[in-house]
């Protein structure tokens, strides 16, 4: 392999052979690439992009540059992936609700990044949960439970480990391109039947603008489809945050509600958790109503929860979190009231600053290697239109001591902004096939 000549071609605009991409992507993994050869690639990648045909070639090549599961299940295997947001935390409820349907989720999940907070953080706000095991293990689970939330191994797509680090010290982490070989990589080497994808758009979200999560969704499902995964994606809203509390064990404590019968806690979460659910039961097979009402009845019976409580006792956490689950998430010292400066609707709501002020708690990771508070965060943060007379509650800020509170305080006053109530907009704008 000529890593150079290969960088070359995309500089020019040109896409190399699919051979070429699966040398490039093994030398990824094994060193064979040097950081400036992956950096220069990522820079023409970026720039130039790649053909339809070589976005499918180089994920290909990135999943085949480790292991890759197979399964041999009395069911389907589907996973779900979400582009991240502020308060989505549509996995700890989806995963067993799926599971506990019949279909089997070996799902391959991240930590935070930027304002977005982690699922794997999130779960291991609950004392003893271990994310990271081995690929026997995770197998294990998933075979008895049904579903398992888990990190991945250094042997699942070491090529995208690499090249990821890379892209963060070059500035072309924005790549549509590179989002998507990155996060079908990891997915598609779960050795996974159906994927289903939530694309998000908005001010909590990565991609700001419809356009451009409509173009990422375009390219996931088109790549997935492409490498021979059935995928469907669909556009959702995340102008307001997903679930009204944002944290690691504030959020977890809404999905144990959920889970615990009571879709009310969050309404918005719930609808589409529900709507995701129901597109990876239909790549699997179910008429839409049938599964619909298959999944709403996992709450209802709590078989869910049994499920989700099962898999949380599997990773080394305790084995009673269906019964005495508020006892095993941790608190906050100090919470703080948010209040309203003055009287009108919530007008709109900067989803991104109240994520930061959930990093600045100490909720998220201002650098890699922090530790994160499980505890602090925010809860019980209103929606866009509600009705707000001056000096009611906005939101609830849960902090380690006084002085972060009160920063918080004011990080969640100025981003949520107070006049005309909003147009209302739907939760799930489009689906994309």
């Amino acid at each position: 392999m000529d890593a150079r000549a290969i960088i070359a071609q995309v500089r020019k605009g040109q896409t190399p052979t699919q051979a070429d991409l699966s040398q490039f992507a093994h030398g990824l993994a094994s060193g064979a690439v040097s950081d400036a050869q992956a950096g220069a690639f990522a820079m023409a990648v970026c720039l130039n992009g790649l053909s339809d045909a070589g976005r499918v070639a180089l994920t290909a090549a990135m999943r085949d540059s480790g292991d890759v599961l197979s399964w041999d299940l009395p069911g389907p295997v589907v996973d779900k992936h979400s582009t991240g947001g502020v308060g989505d935390c549509v996995s700890l409820i989806l995963a067993p609700m799926l599971a506990a349907c019949g279909v089997f989720v070996p799902m391959i999940s991240g930590r935070g990044l930027g304002h977005t907070g982690g699922t794997l953080d999130k779960l291991e706000a609950v004392p003893g949960v271990n994310t990271d095991v081995s690929e026997a293990r995770l197998r294990a689970v998933v075979s008895d439970v049904g579903c398992a939330i888990v990190g991945a191994t250094g042997r699942i797509a070491p090529a995208d480990r690499r090249l990821y680090a890379v892209r963060d010290m070059t500035a072309t982490v924005e790549s549509v391109v590179l989002i998507t070989t990155s996060i079908l990589s990891k997915k598609l080497a779960a050795g996974l039947d159906a994927l289903v994808l939530d694309v998000k758009f908005g001010s909590g979200a990565f991609m700001k603008t419809e356009a451009e999560a409509r173009a990422l969704a375009q390219a996931l499902v088109q790549t997935a489809r492409g490498a021979g995964c059935p995928a469907i994606a669909v556009l959702s809203d995340m102008n307001q945050p997903l679930a009204p509390s944002l944290g690691n064990a504030t959020e977890l404590a809404i999905c144990m509600e959920i889970l615990s019968g009571a879709p009310e806690a969050a309404p918005r979460l719930v609808t589409l958790a529900l709507a995701l659910g129901c597109e990876a039961l239909g790549l699997a097979g179910w008429p839409e109503e049938k599964a619909r009402a298959a999944l709403e009845q996992t709450l209802a019976d709590g078989t869910a929860m049994d499920r989700f409580a099962r898999m949380i006792a599997a990773l080394g956490g305790p084995p009673d979190m269906d019964q005495d689950w508020r006892t095993h998430l941790p608190k906050a010292p100090v919470i703080v009231a948010v209040k309203a400066p003055a009287g009108g609707h919530i007008a709109a709501i900067d989803g991104e600053a109240l994520g930061l002020a959930v990093v600045a708690l100490g909720g998220g990771r201002q650098k890699e290697g922090d530790r994160i508070d499980p505890a602090v965060g925010l809860t019980d943060v209103l929606n866009l239109g509600e009705c707000v007379s001056a000096g009611d509650t906005l939101a609830f800020v849960h902090a380690r001591n006084d002085d972060t509170a009160k920063a918080a305080c004011d990080a969640v006053a100025a981003a949520m902004t107070i006049g005309a109530a909003p147009q209302d907009a739907p939760l799930i704008l489009d689906r994309i096939t």
